[in-house]
């Protein structure tokens, strides 16, 4: 049936996005889907593959989110091989959906961005204005426990993050290191474009991990190069290409080969059908088993019905500028310029087509 074929399609879709955004950090072990409602307990998805389609008389699951929606996608780096290590957000990303679910809009906040971090009591933080990355790692302590609590750090971040940006976050999913290269792989790659010569400081031409080196996060010993031009990547190949911000535009063009790389692959999932194979679907979900917790008033199967009239054409990747505060040893983090900010107040009042026609620099070309 239709539905049962959408559902399928949709999961995966959702999937690949919750997955994909946690390349800003290079990672993907632990997964959790957050929802505002935190009265509903955390909850294992335990059966994640695709199920029976519901009765067609039936409104199907989701039927009563028409938006706007927006999802927070957070990429968390843990080092948990680092005695005290806190999680930090190395990438924060957004999607926001208009009223209607027919369009979508993908836009990267700095991990540097200055802001203004609410006080958490769980994790006895009074507050302060610092760099965003910091409300990830402050709200995960937990008072006489050396073990942080990600879903209690992503509840300050998603608060900063709402804050910030004035828009009410209704999802979000936190990531860290472990398995989006063998989703990647369970879909046979994907094919981007890339868009400036890469060089990796991570890993050899051969995938092999480079020695630490001298000096602080140095290696040593040949290195990966990503040449301009269209490229089919394997599952190591792209979480070390989005990796990568020493490079000609630093964190920004990090976190536009972020989006990019969500954006191919979502055209993988949809453009190979790859729904009307259920083995595949149940082969890549079976990948992610152990890297996907869901908590909310929401199951993971509702969103994916709301999004089913999305394709990726109509998925907008937009780079938004930003400068630095201070400089050198007074460098106190990013902030984004007026025509980002302004980006953030037309998103609000729903006028973004319009500003983007007056703005198509801001537009990340896929």
């Amino acid at each position: 049936m239709v539905l049962g074929r959408n559902r399928r399609r949709l999961t995966l879709v959702l999937t690949g996005l919750v997955t994909v955004a946690l390349v800003a950090a290079g990672a993907v072990t632990v997964s959790r889907l957050v929802s505002d409602d935190r009265s509903t307990p955390t909850a294992r998805a335990t059966n994640p593959s695709p199920q029976p389609s519901p009765n067609p008389s039936t409104p199907p699951p989701g039927a009563d989110i028409t938006g706007p929606l927006n999802l927070l996608l957070v990429g968390v780096d843990t080092r948990v091989s680092v005695p005290d290590w806190e999680p930090h957000a190395d990438a924060v990303l957004m999607l926001h959906l208009p009223a209607g679910l027919s369009r979508a809009y993908l836009f990267s906040l700095p991990r540097d961005l200055v802001v203004d971090i609410p006080a958490s009591e769980p994790a006895g933080y009074p507050g302060g204005r610092t760099k965003l990355t910091h409300a990830m790692s402050y709200g995960s302590r937990v008072a006489g426990e050396s073990k942080p609590d990600p879903a209690q750090g992503y509840e300050l971040l998603r608060r900063t993050v709402s804050d910030y940006t004035k828009l009410p976050i209704d999802a979000g999913a936190v990531l860290t290191f472990g398995g989006f290269d063998t989703l990647v792989d369970k879909l046979g790659g994907v094919n981007i474009r890339v868009d400036q010569r890469v060089v990796s400081r991570h890993r050899q031409p051969d995938g092999k991990h480079r020695e630490p080196g001298p000096g602080v996060g140095g290696y040593v010993g040949p290195q990966m190069v990503y040449e301009p031009g269209e490229a089919h990547l394997n599952g190591w190949q792209a979480l070390d290409y989005a990796r990568q911000r020493y490079l000609p535009g630093g964190d920004y063009a990090r976190q536009r080969h972020h989006q990019q790389l969500i954006r191919a692959l979502i055209e993988k999932i949809l453009d190979e059908d790859l729904a009307r194979q259920p083995e595949r679907v149940e082969q890549v979900v079976r990948a992610l088993d152990d890297t996907l917790l869901y908590v909310g008033g929401r199951r993971i199967v509702d969103f994916a019905y709301a999004l089913g009239g999305l394709s990726p054409q109509a998925l907008t990747l937009i780079g938004l500028p930003g400068a630095s505060v201070g400089r050198g040893n007074a460098y106190r983090g990013e902030e984004l310029t007026t025509i980002g900010r302004r980006f953030l107040t037309e998103l609000r009042a729903g006028e973004v087509d319009t500003f983007l026609a007056e703005r198509p620099e801001l537009i990340v070309p896929a």
